[in-house]
This record gives structure tokens, sequence and C-alpha cells, in this order.
């Protein structure tokens, strides 16, 4: 049988094609060695505070429309990413105006930061305020729609780029693996007040509250693949250094005064901007203002926690 390629004997594994080829899809195989398969060397997650995502989104006269904290470049996807996993944006919406989103995702968390409006998704309406956070389920194409009398804007954070990595699709309608959950601000305040009533534990990872569901209990997530949580600082307090190897996306909603230390590097909090913890870099949170400190995180620590990589350890 004539082969589509033919080659010499050589040392091969260096990305090499086949020696022989018979078929077009034997001629697609490449082989590496134990010397060079294991060589990759990919960019780091940058250390970020996004302030220009957020001042665009937050202006006067902003249109409504989503507004991105791509760092695809940075850290070499061929897709938008804030981290190899997560993609991270601010919505505006305008007053009286509908934003209907459709990321392929197979699921989204939401904050509230200004406005109130109604989110219609999977047959179902959330009348919203500030300080409110939803989970949607991916799939569905929520609309979100503000009052007549003020603008609206939210956070909004997906797994988008771990769909795009496979090139998967979001999931059926009826097919997503949480329903559309809402905590309203008022109840975040209530669960808040009981948790730093409460004594610190041993060895407690500061004090957060960690949103979950009825579909996702079993494992603490807000969503299969994400956590999320609502930490808390009072004012003279840190957040030890630790060290964890899921990326954390933190919104920073209330903390004047308050930085965090990532790597030896102070990174200063701006309100509602949104800021990048690299995987597996030691880091500290601290509040040195007047006021008690409240920073919204998610991470990607549902993949982490299910190939049980967590790698969660406290660096002091």
């Amino acid at each position: 049988m004539s082969s589509l390629a033919e080659a010499p004997p050589a040392p091969a594994l260096d990305g090499d094609a086949p020696i022989v080829a018979e078929t077009t899809a034997q001629a697609r195989a490449r082989f590496f060695n134990s010397g060079n398969a294991f060589n990759l060397k990919m960019p780091k997650v940058p250390r970020a505070r996004f302030d220009a995502a957020r001042d665009a989104a937050t202006a006067e006269q902003a249109a409504t429309g989503l507004y991105p904290m791509d760092q695809s470049a940075a850290i070499g996807c061929p897709f938008p990413a804030t981290t190899p996993l997560v993609l991270a944006r601010y919505l505006r919406i305008a007053a009286g105006d509908s934003l209907a989103t459709r990321f392929t995702a197979s699921g989204e968390v939401l904050y509230v930061i200004s406005g109130a409006g109604r989110t219609q998704i999977s047959g179902e309406t959330m009348a919203w305020g500030p300080g409110d956070v939803m989970v949607l389920p991916g799939g569905q194409n929520p609309v979100h729609k503000a009052a007549e009398d003020s603008p609206a804007v939210l956070w909004c954070v997906t797994n988008e780029p771990a769909l795009a990595f496979e090139h998967l699709a979001p999931p059926a309608p009826g097919d997503a693996a949480v329903d559309p959950v809402h905590y309203t601000a008022a109840e975040i305040e209530r669960q808040v007040d009981v948790l730093t009533s409460l004594p610190e534990a041993e060895g407690q990872a500061g004090v957060a509250l960690i949103f979950s569901s009825e579909r996702t209990a079993d494992s603490r997530n807000a969503m299969p693949s994400l956590t999320l949580a609502m930490n808390t600082l009072e004012p003279g307090t840190r957040q030890r250094a630790h060290v964890h190897n899921a990326a954390a996306i933190t919104l920073a909603i209330e903390g004047d005064g308050c930085f965090s230390m990532i790597d030896g590097e102070r990174i200063t909090w701006s309100q509602y901007a949104t800021m990048i913890t690299p995987p597996a870099e030691v880091h500290s949170h601290h509040n040195a203002g007047p006021a008690p400190a409240r920073f919204l995180i998610v991470q990607d620590g549902g993949w982490h926690y299910h190939a049980r990589t967590m790698g969660f350890a406290f660096r002091e």
C-alpha cells in the first residue's frame, strides 16, 4: 500500500510527524518525548485591577451594553478571558432599557452595583436592587430591564473561557446544572450579621458568607465550576497570608483604606473595581480603614475541588 508521507528513520519525538503514514488520519499524528512534552511555558495570569472597564460602565452617559475585562492577549488565550477559566464584565443598562445576553457559558454570577430592575429567565422574574446577587443557568438567554427612573450597573462573571477551551456549547434549556437563584441584599446582610456574631474557629480562612443553592449545596458552590463568597474584614484586621490554586476574581464593594498583598506587591482597593489574584500566589487582605470591608469573590474553585487540586494552605 502506498503511503501519503514517508521519511527516513531519524531521532523523532519533537512534535514530529509519523515516519510512515498510510491514511490522512495517521498523517495528523505528532509525537513528543518525556524530555520536551512537559516544558510548555504558559504566560502567567497577571495581577490586575480593572478601573477602566468600571469607569466606562458607570459613566453618566454610558450606553447599554457589555464592558468586559479581557486579558486574553496577556495570557495567550484565543478567546476572551479574564483568567483562563473565567470572564468578568460590567453590564450597563440605561434607564428603562433592556439588555438580553447570550453567553456561551454553563451559568453566570451577577451582583447589582447600582440601580434597580428585573431579570426574566426560564419563565421566572426577579426584581433586584443594589447589593443583590443572582446566579443564573446558562443556555437561557436572560433579559435584564432597568427601572424607568435610573440606569443600572451589574457585575457579571461567567465560565465562558472553560467552554471555549473545549469548543463546548451551553446547556440546552432544562439541562443546566443550576436553577435561577436570587440572594437579596437584605438577606445577605442578615446572614453576615449572624456570621460575624460567631467566634472565629481555629484555622478559619477569614469571615466569609458562602453562596450556594438547593442543587449545589453538596459542593457548597454557587455553580459546579464556580465558588462565590462575600468576605468581610473589620477595621484594623487582615486575612492572613494564604495560597490556593484557584484564581480569584474580586469585586471591592466597601473598603476605604483596604489593600491586598499578592506575592509581595501591594494592590490598593478601589470601590467596584475588579481585582485578580492569580493562582498559586501568596496573598493577604488588609483593612487599614475606619469601616468594615466587604468584597465579593468568584473563584474557579469548583474545578479544583472536583479534581482534588485546590491546594489551600496558610503561609504564616
